[in-house]
C-alpha cells in the first residue's frame, strides 16, 4: 500500500505529534568555569576555545562541582541518543513528528524532520557545537536543518500554540503505555495540537516553568526511566495506535 506523508494508512491527513525534549543537559561549558584547569585541558587537546566545546560530565567533572544543578547538566550524550530515536521513527519518516530541544540554559533548538544525526558521537559534538556556536546547521543555509534561539519554556509553548501539554513524569496520573498511545492518536486525528514532553537530565526533577506550562502529566512508570527508553516506547505506543505498525 502507497502511503503518502502526514496520513494514516487510510490515506486521513493527521496533525503531527510535537515532541519537546525539556531541559536538555546540552550547553556550551558555562563562563564561571571556562578557565579550571580540567576545562582548559580539555580544549586543549581538540584545539578549541574553552568556550566553544560542550559542558560534558564525562570530562569536567570536577570542574563542574561548583554549577548550579551541577546533577541536571553535562549530558550531551541524552539529546543524542534522544535525537537518533526520534528522527529515524516511523512517526517521523511519514511526517508526523515536529522535534524540539528546549535547553536548561534556556534556549530551543528547532529541528527538521529530515535532518540526519550523526551517528558517531564525537561527530555529533562537533556538529552542536557549531550548532550553538552559530545558531544554525549549515551555518549558511537560508533553511538550516537546525536553528537555535534563545527561548523560554513558556514563550515556545505560547509560540506552538498547542490545544494539550502533555508532560512524562514518574510522579505523574498512571497511564497504561497503550492507553497512552491511543489518547495522543485521538487528539492527532482530531486535527488537534499536542505537545508532548520528557525530561532531557540526568538527574532531579522539573523546573517549575515546566510544570507551570503542562496540561496534564501522566506516568507510564513509578519510577524513573532513561530518557530514550521513554521516548522509543511513547512512538511505538503512537505508531500502533494510528496503524503505522
Amino acid at each position: 500500500m502507497m502511503w503518502t506523508t502526514g496520513t494514516d494508512n487510510t490515506g486521513a491527513r493527521i496533525n503531527p505529534l510535537r515532541l519537546v525534549l525539556a531541559e536538555a543537559a546540552l550547553e556550551l561549558v558555562p563562563r564561571e568555569i571556562q578557565h579550571h584547569p580540567e576545562v582548559l585541558a580539555y580544549a586543549r587537546r581538540r584545539s578549541k576555545d574553552p568556550s566553544k566545546v560542550l559542558l560534558d560530565k564525562s570530562f569536567h567533572f570536577h570542574a563542574m562541582a561548583s554549577l548550579r544543578d551541577k546533577h541536571k547538566r553535562g549530558r550531551p550524550d541524552i539529546v543524542h541518543f534522544f535525537l537518533l530515536e526520534t528522527l529515524s521513527s516511523i512517526l517521523n519518516r511519514r511526517d508526523l513528528l515536529r522535534v524540539y530541544i528546549h535547553t536548561y540554559t534556556g534556549q530551543v533548538i528547532e529541528v527538521k524532520p529530515e535532518t540526519r544525526i550523526p551517528r558517531n558521537y564525537v561527530r555529533f559534538v562537533g556538529l552542536m557545537e557549531q550548532l550553538l556556536a552559530t545558531g544554525r546547521v549549515p551555518p549558511n543555509a537560508s533553511e538550516p536543518l537546525l536553528k537555535v534561539r534563545r527561548q523560554t519554556f513558556a514563550d515556545m509553548v505560547r509560540m506552538l500554540k498547542p490545544d494539550l501539554v502533555l508532560l512524562l513524569d514518574e510522579s505523574g496520573i498512571p497511564y497504561r503505555l497503550g492507553e497512552l498511545g491511543r489518547l495522543v492518536a485521538r487528539l492527532m486525528l482530531a486535527g488537534l495540537e499536542v505537545v508532548v514532553v520528557i525530561g532531557g537530565f540526568p538527574h532531579g526533577n522539573f523546573s517549575e516553568e515546566i510544570l507551570r506550562n503542562t496540561s496534564l502529566c501522566v506516568s507510564i512508570y513509578p519510577s524513573p526511566l532513561e530518557t530514550w527508553t521513554v521516548v522509543s516506547r511513547l512512538l511505538c505506543a503512537v505508531e500502533v495506535a494510528l496503524g503505522l505498525v
